[in-house]
């Protein structure tokens, strides 16, 4: 099987596997990381491989919606890519970034690094901020039905990894929580291009969401 195929085989597989997934977390936000890191690879000097493995495969079962569990999702992946006959480096490597990709919270520190997952990480991260990460931020907090706002309940900036993970936070804390601090550790330089255009976006969408929660016309 050509590299090729095997693309086009984890394209089916991921499509498969995500089929009843949360709005957020779905086939199409796999699409948009997927295509985000293409384009920002062009400008990176990496394994084009491993970058679309790596970004097809990133939430294939994201901690979230497995009681916290970091270790399913690089194990599924593996499973996967044995089934189709990749190498073994590459497997081990799109097992690293699956493993390291995420915003975790707290003064977590990032355990591995390769210019592979800088891009996937630019790209998922992009897919967190803007029009698309107002939107998916306010469907996974339906999703756990949390509060919209509460003027009572402030941003906690000082979490541990545990405190972020099990939040219950009302959805407009979580732009100050995670997605406001997108911008600044982007870690391609188009990245950083791009997330600021989209963070300016988040910006007024929160001055326009609270003159209207104030019934300001």
């Amino acid at each position: 099987m050509n590299k090729e195929q095997i693309i086009n085989q984890t394209v089916e597989f991921v499509k498969q596997t995500l089929a009843n997934a949360e709005g957020g977390h779905d086939w199409w936000h796999i699409y948009r990381v997927w295509k985000t890191a293409k384009h920002l690879a062009e400008n990176e000097k990496v394994n084009l491989f491993v970058v679309e493995l790596g970004a097809l495969l990133h939430d294939i079962a994201d901690s979230k919606f497995h009681n916290g569990d970091e270790s399913v999702g690089p194990k599924k992946a593996r499973e996967f890519l044995l089934s189709v006959e990749v190498h073994e480096d590459v497997i081990v490597h799109v097992e690293q970034i699956i493993s390291n990709i995420s915003f975790k919270g707290g003064k977590e520190a990032q355990k591995f690094k390769s210019l592979e997952l800088d891009v996937i990480q630019d790209a998922d991260r992009m897919d967190a901020i803007g029009a698309i990460g107002i939107a998916r931020t306010f469907n996974y907090g339906g999703h756990k039905n949390r509060e919209i706002y509460n003027p009572e309940i402030g941003p906690n900036l000082n979490m541990t990894k545990e405190e972020y993970k099990n939040s219950t936070a009302p959805t407009i804390n979580h732009f100050y929580e995670k997605l406001l601090l997108l911008k600044d550790r982007m870690n391609t330089k188009a990245g950083k291009a791009l997330a600021e255009q989209r963070h300016q976006f988040m910006e007024q969408y929160l001055d326009q969401f609270y003159r209207e929660w104030e019934g300001q016309v």
